[in-house]
């Protein structure tokens, strides 16, 4: 019996050890942070909060930024100096960042002023897709050869940011002045339906399941969520404020929003469609990014030069991680 006994500890004791290396491995990466007010990109250490590197843009500025599959390269589009809609200069470019080499080391012109902003790895084909503003489109670009290969035509303007389903085969971008969504066929590369969310909207996400898409009312402290089955909104949760990035969780039971007028980083429970939690973060929260194990979510604190990681445990902030002045877009690079 006491034979039996050990064999079974012993199991269990492999099948934990196991489960934490597979925890490790999925933790495993670096966090990338797009800094508006440096025009830097930071690259931090998760595991122990620290910036391993910081890396000069080529321009002014870049808001969002993508890592490529492999988890060597990080795509920058380098936005313009001016906010979405507003006067100022129309970027034209995206830097390629070696995350090894910690350096420029490449930049994909447009040819003429696009403001190119949120960059989004294809789930299914790994190209880069990149909302160019001013074109009204989605471009596409092969991580491999750094070559533009194509566009989707979004049919609004200011399209500023975009979410892929996890199958690849639809697209759905803000709209930000015409307060809509476009739907997209991403292997037709056309927009299949616009819908209208409110006067202006801004940010989007998309469940685990592909089944809901998540959008901010930039004029009410609500959120929309949208069924892609019909391409409608199937309902608005209120928020303690005016939301902006969000993020769900693995299981998408959870959907983590910023609330950057408050302070506060919100939790909802996607089921009941309401707020569960209020976790108080460093002043102007803007992006989410949920890692992917699923242990930690990460927010982009703008005018406080931090990052929080906030543990989905028990919803805590766990540290607040340095980065540059204006931190916005936040992106995860595994490492292979």
């Amino acid at each position: 019996m006491r034979h039996l006994r050990l064999l079974a500890l012993l199991a269990l004791g492999l099948a934990a050890l196991a489960a934490s290396v597979r925890a490790g491995e999925h933790a495993h990466g670096l966090l990338l942070v797009a800094n508006k007010g440096a025009h830097t990109v930071s690259i931090i250490d998760p595991e122990s909060g620290t910036q391993v590197a910081v890396v000069p843009e080529t321009g002014v500025t870049a808001h969002e930024l993508a890592a490529s599959p492999d988890g060597r390269l990080a795509f920058v589009p380098i936005y313009g100096n001016s906010g979405v809609g507003r006067p100022g200069t129309d970027g034209r470019e995206i830097d390629v960042i070696d995350l090894v080499a910690h350096k420029v080391i490449s930049t994909i012109d447009f040819g003429h002023g696009v403001r190119p902003h949120n960059a989004v790895v294809g789930p299914a084909d790994g190209l880069i897709y990149v909302t160019t503003e001013l074109d009204k489109t989605v471009s596409i670009i092969d991580p491999r050869t750094l070559k533009i290969v194509g566009s989707i035509p979004t049919g609004q303007p200011e399209s500023h940011m975009l979410a892929i389903s996890h199958d690849g085969k639809r697209g759905y971008t803000s709209n930000v002045g015409p307060g809509t969504v476009s739907v997209l066929d991403m292997e037709s590369r056309k927009t299949v339906a616009t819908i209208h969310i409110s006067p202006v909207a801004q940010r989007i996400s998309i469940s685990p399941d592909d089944r809901l898409v998540f959008t901010a009312d930039q004029t009410k402290p609500q959120l929309a969520i949208i069924d892609t089955a019909s391409s409608s909104i199937k309902g608005w949760v209120p928020l303690p404020g005016r939301g902006y990035g969000t993020a769900s969780s693995p299981d998408g039971k959870w959907l983590v929003v910023a609330v950057p007028d408050e302070r506060k980083v919100a939790v909802v429970d996607v089921a009941q469609q309401k707020v569960v939690q209020a976790i108080d973060v460093p002043a102007s929260p803007q992006e989410i990014l949920m890692r992917p194990d699923g242990q930690v979510a990460y927010a982009s604190c703008d005018s406080s030069h931090k990052v929080a990681a906030i543990r989905t445990s028990d919803w805590k902030v766990d540290k607040l991680i340095d980065t540059g002045a204006g931190a916005d877009g936040l992106a995860w690079a595994t490492a292979k």
